[in-house]
């Protein structure tokens, strides 16, 4: 499989090029991901995919004023959650967006992970049966529920075999989550979650790993640029001192997934989370039509398991402007300048904290104090590729 782009790979957008487009900004949920520093972000990649695009950057989306009916290039805060809505934004390909479409809004979070626990069990409408078998292995043992019953059922099941980590399916950066090691435990942790939102986004239970190590693979695609990668992820301490995502270290190169493996020689614990990360995407095609996206992001953990035995699977999926964005962004501005590089590693930065140390040559994606997390710094560091580094 060379690319996880399904369709349109080849094409130019040779149209909104010659009639000058813009490139816009677009609050997908006033409620998500709607914090000053998410929001400014946003604009900062847009405004260099503008750039890249030879577009005019222009600001946030506004139906009302139909931007003069230049033909638009969205960056959205999420995942487009219906072909519906896409359409009428005028996103019809790949090419219209900096980000994906789904055709029902659970497909986008991690709730599509894992299978339910059973027939008679509740779920969504849209709901596909067939995509828990096809990715069966390519993820950690879990269930995926919609209703407290159901939750209940699944933890207590998966305790049989050890601790469970339950998590709220919206949430980001490893916020929200909590293991339980026992039922009396397991209650705990439901009873705090509001069954509302269980019942409208659901939640995931899923076995813990001891330790583990998560991976991001990952493309883009700008115009006729395809970008792959795969790298770690770190943990940091917010400002309240939750562990969440510090950023990644990232090995990127120019194409699809055969050059990231041709250019890197990643090793078999790497090769498999690439594996992994292709089959879940695939599968998402063939059971969820109407799917398409031009940013795919896939988390893929790999540890202990309760057993002692060495586990590997996709947690979940990101098919919008993410943590590792800022990496992404840097990247495609290397290869869009030096026609003949091909391969970088970047690092890319959540770092909390007043008096952050920023070096002098990183790339600055966001710099302030956010009214909801206080003051946050992101920001991305180049490297030349070095195959002797690890």
């Amino acid at each position: 499989m060379d690319t996880l782009f399904s369709s349109g790979v080849a094409l130019v957008d040779t149209v909104l090029k010659s009639t000058g487009g813009g490139v816009v900004v677009w609050s997908a949920d006033p409620q998500a991901y709607c914090s000053d520093h998410e929001r400014a972000t946003r604009s900062n990649f847009a405004q260099r995919l503008a750039a890249l695009k030879q577009f005019r950057f222009a600001g946030e989306y506004d139906a009302s004023r139909a931007h003069e009916n230049a033909p638009l290039y969205f960056v959205p805060s999420d995942t487009i959650a219906s072909a519906q809505l896409a359409r009428s934004l005028g996103i019809s390909t790949l090419h219209d967006l900096f980000g994906g479409v789904v055709p029902y809004p659970f497909v986008a979070t991690k709730a599509i992970t894992h299978p339910l626990v059973g027939r008679a069990a509740v779920c969504p409408e849209g709901w596909e049966p067939a995509f828990a078998p096809a990715v069966s292995d390519a993820v950690l043992d879990g269930f995926s529920a919609f209703s407290i019953e159901d939750a209940r059922w699944a933890g207590r099941h998966l305790l049989e075999s050890g601790v469970v980590r339950v998590k709220p399916v919206c949430a980001t950066g490893g916020r929200g989550q909590a293991v339980a090691a026992d039922a009396d435990a397991l209650d705990r942790c439901l009873a705090a979650m509001d069954e509302s939102e269980i019942a409208l986004h659901g939640v995931v239970l899923e076995e813990n790993l001891a330790s583990p190590e998560t991976y991001s693979v990952g493309q883009v695609l700008v115009d006729q640029m395809i970008v792959s990668y795969f790298g770690r992820q770190r943990m940091t301490r917010d400002n309240a001192g939750q562990n969440v995502y510090g950023g990644s270290d990232l090995t990127l190169v120019r194409g699809n997934f055969d050059a990231l493996l041709d250019m890197t020689s990643p090793g078999p614990a790497l090769c498999l989370a690439i594996d992994q990360a292709r089959r879940y995407h695939h599968a998402v095609i063939d059971c969820y039509p109407g799917f398409f996206a031009s940013r795919v992001n896939y988390d893929v953990a790999q540890g202990l398991g309760a057993d002692g035995a060495w586990r590997s699977g996709v947690l979940e999926q990101s098919w919008r402007v993410g943590g590792a964005t800022g990496a992404e962004m840097v990247a495609l501005e290397c290869f869009w300048r030096d026609p003949v590089l091909e391969r970088v590693r970047i690092s890319c930065f959540e770092a909390y904290g007043a008096a952050v140390p920023i070096p002098a040559d990183a790339t600055v994606h966001y710099r302030g104090v956010d009214s909801q997390v206080g003051p946050l710094a992101k920001y991305a560091l180049f490297q030349p590729y070095d195959s002797d580094t690890t």
